[in-house]
């Protein structure tokens, strides 16, 4: 028996001219693409039957996978043709006011293809970021059109007798206010949408987060106080409530992806491979540009302070107008930086080094309770003079 070829699903592109109809089709059949889209206008020439079978295949034919979120890149400004197209059929108007008609030729056209363009220009051209930029345009031009033709065509209603161009003229009128008008309350209205959703989720996880903090955040914390700072099962439970408080307030850090989320990331790391608790506390605004040779610099210092120190790390972070400064301290037995051998390179040039080839300064000094490492990186400064 011989094998049937099976055709390839009948799924619309992501990448396409206007709907990607032609395209599905051209591929679910076999043949070229330029036939199908010949195909197509012929029908619609030829009675519209084209124009139907097209938005029928275009409602009901998926489109093929790929990122749920992702909107379909359309190479066809559609909405600046649809709004050119109704300029040119408007043109039209004066050379066919005379012809025996109920309406004019053209006028009846011209507002359906501007009041397609105003539809088009707002519902799907912002989802394109190809065509999102040109789509207020179109829209205003649509609608001064609609009021343009409408309040050109009502003086002559009046002298001719045609009541029932005076009636399309009102509505001409109507669908020009209403391209001004009804946009932008439809879209205060997607916003505020959006923003009573956010609000439903932000209030969600504010009940989950009192929740889990009244029972599995106060057992974590039980289980640190009783098995000890420097415990297995302290450091695990430190990873895991460190991690759960992460998930629950995601979004919510003012300073998330910058300084601070990676001082806290590498607490985290650390706590997992050393028996050592660290307290991370930020204060102001840390840009996330200046933060990288800081960063790297505190990784070491908490590093150091965990292999050597142990116990108990403290971390401050602090952003002013003028720098940022971090201090990482321990309550180990400390040591005497100048002692340290020539080549031992991990204070001299991961933290001393890095801060000086960043513009900053670094400063290891013992204290009575252990060690103190200070950080300091200026801000860099605009031309005005102001930081940036």
């Amino acid at each position: 028996m011989t094998a049937v070829p099976v055709r390839p699903p009948l799924t619309r592109p992501r990448s396409v001219v206007l709907g990607g109809v032609c395209a599905g089709l051209a591929r679910h059949l076999e043949r070229p693409v330029a036939v199908v889209r010949i195909t197509i206008v012929a029908l619609t020439i030829l009675g519209g039957a084209g124009a139907l079978l097209y938005l029928w295949l275009w409602a009901f034919v998926p489109r093929e996978r790929g990122p749920a979120d992702a909107p379909p890149q359309r190479t066809a400004p559609v909405a600046i043709v649809l709004l050119v197209a109704a300029i040119v059929v408007a043109l039209l108007v004066p050379f066919t006011w005379a012809l025996p008609t109920v309406v004019p030729v053209g006028a009846v056209e011209s507002a359906l293809l501007a009041t397609a363009a105003i539809v088009w220009a707002f519902a799907l051209d912002p989802r394109e970021p190809r065509h999102a930029a040109s789509a207020p345009t179109v829209r205003v031009l649509a609608a001064i059109l609609l009021l343009g033709l409408g309040l050109a065509l009502f003086p002559g209603t009046l002298l001719a007798g045609r009541p029932v161009v005076a009636v399309l003229c009102v509505v001409l009128v109507l669908l020009g206010i209403a391209g001004f008008v009804v946009p932008p309350v439809l879209a205060y209205g997607r916003s505020r949408g959006v923003e009573r959703a956010t609000l439903a989720r932000e209030e969600q996880r504010s009940e989950i987060a009192a929740h889990l903090h009244d029972s599995v955040l106060q057992t974590l914390a039980i289980i640190q106080n009783r098995a000890g700072a420097g415990s297995e099962v302290a450091r695990i439970a430190r990873a895991q409530e460190r991690e759960l408080r992460d998930w629950l307030f995601a979004g919510t850090d003012p300073f998330a992806g910058d300084l601070a989320t990676e001082l806290r990331t590498i607490a985290r790391e650390l706590e997992l491979e050393h028996a050592v608790r660290i307290e991370v506390v930020t204060v102001g605004e840390v840009d996330a540009i200046e933060s990288h040779a800081l960063a790297a610099a505190a990784r070491e210092a908490l590093a150091n302070a965990a292999r050597h120190a142990g116990g108990d790390v403290t971390v401050y972070a602090e952003a002013t107008p003028d720098a940022v400064e971090v201090f990482v301290r321990d309550r180990g037995p400390g040591f005497d930086a100048a002692a340290i051998p020539d080549g031992r390179l991990g204070i001299r040039e991961s933290i001393v080094g890095r801060m000086s080839r960043a513009g900053g300064r670094a400063v290891v000094a013992a204290t009575p309770d252990g060690t103190e490492v200070q950080l300091r990186l200026p801000r860099r400064t605009t031309e005005k003079g102001g930081p940036t």
